[in-house]
């Protein structure tokens, strides 16, 4: 049995997904309740990184758990330090990162657990749009046959632009989604020409919270799930149709 501790610091600098925010639900914070129960847990798990490519800040933040809750963990048989660690990153100090491990899992005895979700996908996948429409009313403007509230929800949510590659150019348009949300918009971004109809967009690094948040949004089309190989053949793995939509309804 384990137990979901909240040590009261984090790296997130988004209020709406920091486990450790004030007044959080997540997680018991007082070391006395928990060393009341501490018969009945085997392990702990602390979640407190999002984003967090700075070894030292996890470094600061697990000697703070070490130093708050340290004569409890003596007493577990595993502790999980959650996701968000991102140690796939360039130039993150991997070798001080496994020896800050090492040292803490043989310093208390404990087998520690990590969840790198999104060290794993980063720039694993893309989502590939195509231009349906430009027009111009202030700014350059294409439409294109996806959206950011169907597809990339999480991106709006976070009021954050999607990832285009390339960028780069003397023509910016703002991309936008083909929904009836006026807000649908992917970002602005730079193109080596004006774009026309047809033309293929690719955003990168979408494989992050979008196939668990994808909605029907007023009854948008799924992107299909294609698998492109290492011998660059491509496999559609899964394609979306008006049945899955009508399923998908209550």
């Amino acid at each position: 049995r384990g137990l979901r501790v909240n040590p009261q610091v984090s790296s997130s600098d988004y209020l709406l997904a920091d486990p450790a925010r004030p007044f959080s639900r997540l997680g018991e914070w007082d070391p006395v309740k928990i060393e009341q129960v501490i018969e009945q847990i085997s392990g702990f798990m602390f979640h407190n990184n999002c984003e967090n490519g700075d070894f030292g800040l996890f470094d600061q933040m697990l000697t703070h758990i070490e130093e708050r809750f340290g004569h409890l963990l003596h007493k577990v048989e595993w502790v999980s330090l959650g996701g968000g660690i991102h140690f796939t990153g360039e130039g993150y100090a991997l070798d001080a990162f496994c020896a800050r491990l090492k040292a803490f899992s043989e310093r208390y005895g404990v087998q520690v657990y990590l969840e790198p979700g999104e060290a794993a996908i980063t720039n694993s996948a893309s989502l590939e749009v195509t231009v349906l429409d430009t027009l111009y009313n202030g700014k350059n403007l294409a439409v294109v046959d996806s959206s950011i509230e169907a597809h990339l929800l999480d991106l709006l949510i976070y009021r954050l632009n999607a990832k285009m590659a390339p960028n780069d150019g003397e023509h910016t348009y703002m991309v936008c989604g083909k929904s009836c949300l006026a807000g649908d918009i992917f970002g602005e971004y730079q193109f080596d020409r004006p774009l026309a109809i047809g033309d293929r967009l690719s955003f990168i690094d979408t494989a992050g919270y979008t196939m668990v948040k994808k909605n029907w949004f007023n009854g948008l089309k799924m992107p299909s799930i294609v698998v492109k190989q290492l011998d660059g053949s491509v496999e559609v793995v899964r394609d979306f149709g008006f049945e899955d939509y009508v399923s998908s309804l209550s």
